[in-house]
């Protein structure tokens, strides 16, 4: 069986077809499934998804991206975590990527936010699902411990796309890595190298639905039901069978979210 360690089945159009995505994933022994907050304001909806299905998981957090939105202070985070079902903090991080006219320095919001929810994971001993784009120095930085050692928090650096170095750095920090269905795209060439790097014991699959449709779906709206093929890469990378990938990134998926194993 298959665990999607990273959906957002909240959002349009997947929240209106979800009968037929939770068949497609029973087709595709897709099991399980963590649906990820990224506003306060849509946590209600997500948190329900949660609560009404006993194969579904939640976060709670506020997206690096978003602007706006309700800004999380640290008890925001904490009284949502401690509601059942509730396995993660995130998705959070720092995304540079489109700065337009800003600076990094015009970030420190970002920066700031992203505190916020470590401290969350630190008082609440929940896992971050960080975020980083064209930031990784920052979001590294911000994750060491005071000492520099590794960090003092739990988590996964999610739909990874940054460098092996990167990736070495988080896995050094004691961060999980999932990779998505990018590394099945042809110019994904980097991507693969990391994703046969990766120790199988600190290894992820997801499908960031409804984004990043794995090849052979490429270009179609993303579900659940896809991730086998992001394990179907993987296993094929690392010359090992597809079961393997899914029976290590299940068990993976209850040591980092041990929440919901209880």
């Amino acid at each position: 069986m298959f665990i999607d360690s990273h959906c957002h089945l909240s959002y349009e159009p997947l929240r209106d077809q979800l009968p037929q995505i939770r068949q497609a994933m029973q087709e595709a022994r897709v099991s399980k499934a963590l649906c990820i907050c990224t506003t306060l304001e849509e946590f209600e909806s997500v948190h329900a998804l949660a609560l009404g299905y006993d194969n579904f998981w939640c976060s709670v957090g506020v997206h690096p991206d978003n602007e706006g939105v309700r800004e999380p202070a640290v008890q925001d985070l904490l009284d949502r975590a401690a509601l059942p079902r509730v396995v993660a903090i995130g998705e959070t991080g720092l995304d540079y990527y489109r700065l337009g006219e800003r600076s990094v320095a015009d970030m420190q919001w970002q920066r700031d936010r992203f505190e916020v929810h470590i401290e969350a994971a630190r008082l609440t001993g929940l896992p971050l699902v960080v975020h980083t784009r064209s930031a990784s120095n920052d979001t590294l930085n911000l994750l060491r411990s005071p000492s520099g050692a590794q960090s003092d928090v739990s988590g996964v650096f999610h739909c990874f796309t940054e460098t092996l170095e990167v990736a070495r750095a988080a896995l050094d920090l004691g961060f999980f890595i999932s990779f998505s269905g990018i590394v099945t795209f042809k110019s994904a060439a980097d991507l693969k190298e990391v994703a046969r790097f990766v120790p199988l014991d600190r290894l992820l699959i997801e499908t960031d639905s409804p984004y990043l449709a794995p090849v052979p779906h490429r270009g179609k709206v993303n579900n659940p039901s896809y991730v086998p093929w992001v394990a179907r890469e993987i296993a094929q990378l690392r010359g090992v069978d597809e079961e393997t990938v899914a029976a290590v990134t299940a068990e993976n998926f209850f040591h980092l979210f041990s929440k919901a194993a209880q």
